[in-house]
């Protein structure tokens, strides 16, 4: 435990950014299992239309550096590609 007041702060501010972080890192996962499963139900329109909403949600999570930009870029680019291969 916190000895002194700058590491009594620190405790608060990691606490917070965790919080923060797990909120966001939540989001991106959830906006990826909506596109996953509309993929899975074989809506080709629904999906695109999840994919939309989840980019933006995933770049987010990169430049929070919840992901890593690459990690946001793959998997942007794989549910991309899945949609595109629908029948």
């Amino acid at each position: 435990m916190a000895n002194h007041k700058s590491a009594e702060k620190r405790a608060r501010q990691t606490e917070r950014r965790t919080a923060a972080n797990n909120a966001r890192r939540n989001r991106v996962r959830s906006s990826i299992k909506k596109v996953q499963e509309a993929i899975a139900a074989g809506d080709k329109k629904a999906a695109a239309e999840a994919l939309r909403a989840a980019q933006p949600e995933i770049q987010r999570g990169a430049d929070s550096r919840v992901i890593t930009k690459s990690a946001a870029a793959r998997r942007v680019s794989r549910l991309a590609h899945r949609i595109k291969a629908m029948a």
